[in-house]
């Protein structure tokens, strides 16, 4: 609540949050969009392999022309993180192997780092939070994306004294949608392929959020953030309204759809049939709890909560977010107040390459959205222990043997450069998060 109040006084002093922005896709041009209305927020530093793009996109947002004359175009993430005298550094341009190395990068260099790539915190985050605290700087998630507005809400719910039943968020699911390829991928969205195409819109990237892949990995990252399981056999994507949540986000054993209490879920905007959930949370988040006794559950009668039968399970949930237009929270909470909006604390969920379809050996994986995997989520432990490929590894990669439509991919299946530095990474954040299953 006093994030503003910091900020004008960094202001008043002449002393700006500097930021250095790397990626400057959508989420990218959304942070951007906001910086002109927050007197204290500079960004004179933004990185794209496509410099003449990002220009492009301040105009688009309405950056005016000496704005854009003030700001350094570059393509070279790596001088400006280790030589700009920015505070944070926030990496969003979606490639795992890419974010990776400008976090560490940044955590060399002693600056802060929001990590909009969740790919790329999915894949080593844990291990790339604990460097970030042992060098005394913030690793974040990213507020305004879902994980990091859950992960806001269970700490809300547990620092009121609530146990967390389940959260999560709510998107458009269908069992089918796991094996949609880019070449389909349109008709779900009611788009033609002209229509997409002329509006920019990459068929691989909204595939990777129509097969279940997105879901999964931001599961992944709230999972391990905020020390919540993960279902033992991915994600069961119930159809579920906002009204409903603290019914079906309950427990079975509760009259609930949950295998246990205090997970991670993704709830479904569709019933299986295809006809829309009612009052739907497709574009927000939500957390369920449950009452600690007689009198709470009374309480939460009395002020109007939506609760199951029994009066003891209730959900708070937010039916928006807003992407980078809210950006600025992760930003303004590193640099001022020196703490994260999300960050892993553990390995707890991991995100296994399963196929779409008989794979044989000698094709060519092309990742996240693509015509070949899909994300599934998995608890960490069940995914080392059966050698499980994660999906941000799964791009470029060929396959060693067959594997059957609907396997888990593993290491063991696919050729890959153990020398990588990505893949070096990886190897790593197992080593030092097996101790924990």
């Amino acid at each position: 609540m006093n994030l503003f109040r910091l900020l004008q006084a960094r202001a008043s002093a002449g002393k700006p949050v500097r930021v250095a922005l790397i990626g400057a896709g959508k989420f990218g041009s959304m942070f951007l969009a906001q910086v002109p209305h927050t007197p204290g927020l500079e960004v004179p530093i933004i990185v794209d392999i496509d410099r003449d793009r990002a220009r492009e996109a301040c105009r688009t947002v309405g950056w005016d022309a000496a704005r854009i004359a003030a700001t350094t175009f570059t393509d070279d993430g790596a001088r400006t993180i280790a030589g700009g005298a920015m505070d944070v550094v926030v990496e969003a341009t979606g490639n795992p192997a890419v974010g990776i190395r400008h976090a560490r990068a940044a955590i060399a260099a002693g600056k802060h780092i929001v990590m909009v790539n969740v790919e790329a915190d999915v894949l080593a985050g844990p291990l790339l939070a604990e460097e970030a605290r042992r060098a005394g700087v913030v690793y974040s998630l990213a507020y305004g994306d879902q994980p990091a507005l859950t992960a806001e809400m269970v700490d809300w719910a547990r620092a009121t004294g609530f146990h967390v039943v389940a959260a999560g968020k709510g998107t458009k699911y269908l069992p089918a949608y796991h094996d949609v390829t880019p070449d389909g991928v349109w008709q779900h969205y009611g788009l033609t392929a002209g229509e997409a195409q002329s509006a920019g819109m990459n068929p691989q990237m909204f595939n990777s959020f129509l097969d279940g892949t997105k879901s999964a990995i931001e599961m992944a990252a709230i999972a391990n953030a905020c020390s919540l399981d993960v279902p033992a056999d991915g994600l069961l994507f119930p159809p579920c309204g906002v009204d409903d949540l603290p019914h079906i986000m309950r427990p079975r054993s509760r009259g609930g759809v949950l295998e246990r209490s205090g997970v991670v879920e993704v709830v479904s905007s569709l019933e299986r049939d295809g006809r829309p959930v009612f009052r739907d949370l497709r574009w927000g988040v939500y957390v369920v709890l449950e009452a600690p006794n007689d009198y709470v559950a009374d309480c939460f009668r009395q002020y109007g909560l939506k609760t199951d039968a029994s009066g003891r399970f209730a959900a708070m949930y937010k039916p928006y977010h807003l992407i980078g237009l809210e950006l600025n929270i992760s930003v303004l909470s590193a640099a001022l107040r020196g703490e994260p909006t999300g960050q892993p604390y553990g390995f707890r969920g991991d995100v296994a390459a399963v196929a779409k379809r008989n794979l044989r050996a000698g094709e060519m994986l092309d990742g996240e959205g693509g015509c070949t995997v899909w994300g599934k989520l998995l608890p960490a432990a069940a995914s080392l222990k059966a050698g499980a490929l994660p999906i941000g590894l799964a791009h470029r990669v060929k396959l060693k043997h067959d594997v059957a439509h609907g396997a888990v991919v593993r290491w063991s299946d696919v050729e890959f450069d153990a020398g990588n530095e990505t893949v070096k990474t990886r190897k790593a954040m197992e080593a030092a998060f097996a101790a924990q299953h």
